[in-house]
């Protein structure tokens, strides 16, 4: 992929993806594209995501509170392909070979390929 260059404006405003991991009720670890993330205070630290319409990660954050948000880099962007386009809700979605790992903090599933976690 070439370099492109577009004239200054607000008509393009670039994000940061992520893959968002949390369990389905079985224990399946699911992931999600996501790009609105952000940090915020309220009395201490936290995070905040956007996420719209009904989607299976929105359900499991709602339902457990916690998620993981895996960085996405141009490594790993077949993957994030993929979990973009096939909806959570099937339960084909995650019958394909991806390693995971647990969170060390908190009980949410980890990409291996997604960068190192401090």
């Amino acid at each position: 992929m070439s370099k492109v260059s577009v004239p200054i404006g607000n008509h393009f405003c670039p994000q940061t993806l992520f893959l968002y991991g949390t369990f389905k009720e079985d224990g399946t670890p699911n992931f999600g594209l996501f790009c609105w993330f952000s940090y915020l205070w309220d009395s201490e630290l936290g995070v905040m995501a956007c996420i719209g319409g009904e989607k299976l990660t929105k359900d499991r954050i709602r339902e457990t509170g916690v998620f993981s948000a895996n960085l996405v880099t141009e490594a790993i962007l077949p993957l994030a392909d993929y979990f973009g386009n096939v909806e959570g809700y099937s339960e084909e979605k995650m019958n394909i070979p991806v390693e995971t790992s647990r969170g060390a903090v908190l009980d949410v599933p980890i990409l291996d390929s997604s960068p190192p976690r401090v």
